[in-house]
């Protein structure tokens, strides 16, 4: 070897010891005495990120009771009852994830109770025919390797409920996965299919199907037998159509279909649960009207980057939709019908050549968008106010609220609601409570009867100067919208509120974001535009304290400066701060969008 390029691998050790191959004895030693004993009591052996080359010959050993290490045995022997080795537990649960590995022994078969095995981010080309002897496999985790194909033995995994074959190079999944009927989830995205097996319909217990970045060309027809999927992803494929019949999939809450060549929207007849349809990115021109009348309980409807040019009235239908993004299409009009929806917080339509509302109008929000539509709707169709004793006819009866689960009394002009409303829906077991568009200045008492049932309660749009405390016992709530109200804080309780993923306290008096805010650790949406609010506290005591973060809607405020650290949340995935006061970022990285201000940021934090 020339002395130069010696001297050069010397120094790359130096620099880059995590680059070093460790040889078989240094492998072996990785998995210590310490360890082992540690794996006898728990059941549980993790030998993550070690470097490993290749697994330590012992470990196949340490079911056996004769062949395990022996200087452990006499150790465990010496113990007290508890620790010695009759009481020691079998292996269940391994990880050998983010090392080198490149083969896996046949001794694996060795492991026979093994419940959990985890080898993803290694470098395997293939799985050893031992593997289909671990038969109480549950989980199973191969993502980020280098996998073709799998042994004709591992489809006799029955018990498998989780499997993970992402970031491999499988050009085909064999037919006898229809085999492992107990899945639940499974995960084949980032691979290079061209087709799914036939037989994936008889995966009857399926509930998450993720095949995102292929190149399917087209679904079997069978994949609609799935009656339990509740979230399948499919962006970044090359499909052209969905099955004619999705209605069959009666438990689908989740659909991702971005960055496809989809022409048409399919029949969703019988979708009823779906919440969520993303399918940005296509070829779509139209919304049929009868599309909108199948989706109750459609919540985030995402269409930018099509080809449409109208919206049908009957997008009116859509009464649970919150967020419907239209942004780059070619929508010259906007149906005055869209006022209607109660729901509705985020209306996306830059990139649209709309000439019926004003550039400025649209530059200022979803609010002031949806006003504009309202007031060219005519005063003559506004309803009038309810007077006492209430009608009848102005809220839903049991049967109603059984059928959906909801109480939804929006847009009556009411100024109370009767105890005995909120008692008849704590009969129908309602989750879904609706009572915003009305005259209210208190949250009605009899609101408390629900509190261990609501998941989602939207009191927009009244005039309401504060929020009860009996909000502490809503311990099941994900969803509360309190915008368009009065409210100059939020009382502490709301930090109480463990279980909360979306907040909505837009079009109030805040000044400051609440403290009660940051003690929201499963916070995943907070929206507070058009408030007053002066200030951002991106520390780890104020917004950095929040690890779920995504989204966070700051617009239309009086803030005055961004600070650099509020780059460093890293789960944040869509940043709204246009309308406020500070000078920088300039109004060119914001009109760029949430990474390019992100990386503005990020690039202003001292040293």
């Amino acid at each position: 070897m020339k002395p130069h390029i010696a001297r050069s691998r010397i120094r790359q050790q130096e620099l880059n010891p995590v680059f070093h191959w460790q040889n078989k004895d240094e492998d072996d030693k990785v998995l210590s005495k310490v360890k082992i004993k540690q794996a006898l009591k728990t059941g549980v052996l993790n030998l993550a990120g070690q470097g490993l080359a290749t697994v330590p010959e012992k470990l196949w050993n340490l079911s056996d009771s004769e062949d395990c290490d022996k200087d452990v045995r006499y150790d465990l022997d010496r113990t007290n009852d508890e620790d010695s080795w009759w009481n020691q537990k079998t292996l269940t649960n391994l990880d050998l994830s983010s090392n080198a590995l490149t083969v896996i022994s046949d001794n694996v078969r060795n492991l026979v109770d093994l419940t959990v095995l985890n080898l993803q981010d290694n470098a395997l080309t293939a799985l050893p025919e031992g593997i289909g002897c671990l038969v109480k496999l549950t989980k199973l985790s191969l993502s980020r390797n280098k996998l073709t194909e799998l042994p004709e033995s591992f489809f006799n995994l029955k018990e498998l409920k989780n499997l993970n074959l992402s970031h491999n190079e499988f050009a085909e999944i064999h037919s006898n996965v229809s085999d492992l009927i107990m899945l639940e989830v499974l995960d084949i995205s980032f691979n290079s299919l061209n087709s799914l097996p036939g037989g994936i319909g008889f995966l009857v217990r399926l509930q998450q199907l993720t095949l995102n970045n292929n190149r399917l060309v087209e679904l079997p027809n069978d994949i609609v037998n799935l009656r339990n999927l509740n979230k399948l992803e499919l962006t970044k494929n090359d499909l052209k159509q969905l099955p004619p019949v999705m209605g069959e999939l009666r438990k689908l809450e989740c659909l991702y279909v971005q960055h496809n060549d989809i022409e048409e929207l399919p029949d969703f007849t019988g979708c009823e649960a779906l919440k969520e349809l993303h399918i940005a990115n296509n070829f779509i021109k139209t919304i049929p009207g009868d599309f909108c009348e199948n989706l109750p309980q459609l919540k985030v409807l995402d269409l930018r980057d099509n080809k449409i040019e109208k919206l049908p009235d009957e997008i009116s239908l859509l009464a649970s939709l919150t967020r419907l993004d239209l942004s780059n299409n070619s929508i010259c009009s906007l149906p005055s019908c869209l006022s209607t929806l109660a729901h509705l917080v985020s209306l996306q339509v830059e990139g649209n050549p709309i000439r019926s509302i004003r550039r400025d109008i649209i530059q200022c929000g979803t609010q002031r968008i949806l006003k504009t539509l309202k007031e060219r709707d005519g005063p003559g169709k506004r309803t009038e106010t309810a007077k006492f004793p209430f009608e009848e006819s102005t809220f839903p009866d049991t049967y109603q609220m059984k059928k959906g689960r909801s109480l939804i009394v929006s847009n009556k002009n009411l100024i109370d609601v009767p105890e005995q409303v909120f008692l008849d829906a704590n009969d129908a077991s309602v989750h879904n409570v609706d009572i915003s568009k009305n005259k209210l200045t208190e949250v009605p008492v009899g609101l408390s009867h629900l509190a261990n049932l609501t998941t989602e309660l939207n009191i927009s749009c009244n005039s309401l100067k504060t929020l009860p405390t009996f909000l502490s016992q809503f311990d099941r709530i994900s969803y509360l919208n309190v915008s368009n109200n009065f409210l100059i804080d939020l009382p502490e309780v709301v930090g109480l509120l463990i279980t909360l993923r979306e907040l909505n306290v837009a079009n109030n008096q805040l000044k400051h974001i609440p403290s009660c805010v940051y003690e929201l650790k499963g916070l995943e949406i907070f929206l507070a535009r058009d408030n007053k609010i002066e200030d951002i506290d991106a520390t780890e005591h104020g917004l950095g304290s929040l690890p779920r973060l995504s989204t966070l809607d700051l617009s239309n405020n009086n803030i005055k400066q961004v600070p650099p650290m509020l780059g460093t949340l890293k789960n944040i995935t869509t940043l709204e701060l246009v309308g406020n006061s500070f000078r920088q970022p300039r109004h060119q990285i914001i009109a760029k969008g949430t990474e390019s201000i992100m990386a503005y940021l990020r690039d202003r934090i001292p040293n």
